[in-house]
């Protein structure tokens, strides 16, 4: 391989990385939208109150301002409506249609405004750059025809995401399609790593087709399924605690706790198997002899992550749901999605280690 391809392969690591890392300050702009309820602060989309810099006070926009905006969301929904019937989903069009929330419209606030603009602002910056972590994997396209086609397939799965942010808005913050939006997310982030880390392997030759270590592997698998369930479900459980927030007016946070269902007790509980699972995977690469190796050393990044994504939780549900602490334990929990699938990339990469019945 030339000088030239070292230096390409090198940028397009340096680009995919800085990429990844941007989305996952996404997620964590994204969750202080949410904590701070600016999520519909900008009530259409992609411009925020029809225009490319957001109104500062009231007094910029029409009296019948709401109705405006309100009509504008509807005429989008109806064709949204219409494209679920295409697709067959008759059930679930009605059911977003009926829905009463969606006819709601706020008034304006100012810092809510500002802070939905910024988290949008962010998102186009991702998008410019994921097109330029194209343009790089295109450049290797002959060392490496499919880092091209995935990086492209993370280009299209951006654009996707961001369609599915103006259904986010239209429907008023439907509860279902936030927790949509979270999952193409984290797709996208590890599209991200995974491509970072099959540009890796061009600069490092490997010999021959080695086997991954079947036991670790299906151990953090398992982690890793059990950790895309738990992010899920924690969105069920902010979902229930919007609803409380709303009906206690934002008011009394420390009363909410005790008034969310079983999705609670089942997030909570769902800690602990996470980290017998987690503690029982570091024992095992340990007993492996991973230890001093870089798959060692991430599983105790990893060990370290569910240590404070516990912690955060707990504070949240002993201390009246902090608003900081919200978008702080959405990103560790995707930062643990993201280590798990880092992890499992090496490993798929290693030797298997064969070991007596009785030392498994």
């Amino acid at each position: 391989m030339n000088q030239k391809n070292h230096k390409n392969i090198r940028s397009f690591r340096r680009i995919s990385l800085i990429t990844a890392i941007a989305v996952y300050f996404l997620i964590l702009v994204g969750g202080i939208v949410r904590s701070s309820g600016a999520g519909m602060g900008c009530p259409d989309w992609p411009k925020c109150f029809g225009s490319w810099i957001p109104p500062t006070a009231v007094s910029q926009l029409p009296d019948n301002y709401q109705e405006v905006y309100l009509n504008k969301r509807l005429e989008k929904n109806e064709r949204f409506f219409k494209m679920l019937h295409s697709l067959g989903f008759h059930k679930k069009a009605e059911e977003i249609k009926q829905n009463k929330a969606i006819l709601v419209e706020g008034e304006f606030n100012a810092t809510k405004t500002w802070i939905e603009y910024l988290n949008r602002l962010t998102g186009a910056v991702i998008g410019l750059l994921v097109m330029a972590t194209f343009v790089y994997a295109y450049k290797l396209r002959k060392e490496d025809k499919m880092l091209a086609l995935w990086s492209f397939a993370n280009l299209l799965l951006v654009i996707f995401q961001g369609w599915i942010g103006s259904i986010v808005v239209s429907t008023n913050l439907l509860h279902w399609m936030i927790t949509v939006h979270m999952v193409l997310a984290l797709l996208i982030v590890c599209l991200l790593l995974y491509v970072h880390y099959r540009a890796f392997k061009l600069n490092h030759a490997f010999q021959h087709k080695t086997e991954k270590p079947t036991q670790l592997y299906r151990l953090l698998m398992m982690g890793f399924v059990l950790m895309i369930i738990q992010v899920v479900w924690g969105t069920q459980v902010r979902e229930e605690i919007d609803m409380i927030a709303l009906q206690f007016g934002n008011l009394f946070r420390s009363e909410w706790i005790s008034h969310l269902g079983v999705d609670f007790m089942i997030h909570r509980s769902f800690s602990l198997v996470l980290l017998a699972v987690h503690l029982w995977f570091v024992y095992k690469a340990y007993v492996f002899s991973f230890r001093g190796s870089s798959i060692f050393k991430w599983s105790q990044v990893l060990l370290v992550l569910i240590f404070i994504e516990i912690i955060t939780g707990a504070s949240m549900a002993y201390f009246g749901i902090p608003a900081f602490l919200q978008p702080v334990h959405l990103l560790v929990g995707s930062l643990i999605i993201g280590v798990q699938f880092v992890i499992l990339l090496q490993l798929s990469d290693q030797k298997r280690i064969v070991l007596n019945t009785s030392n498994s």
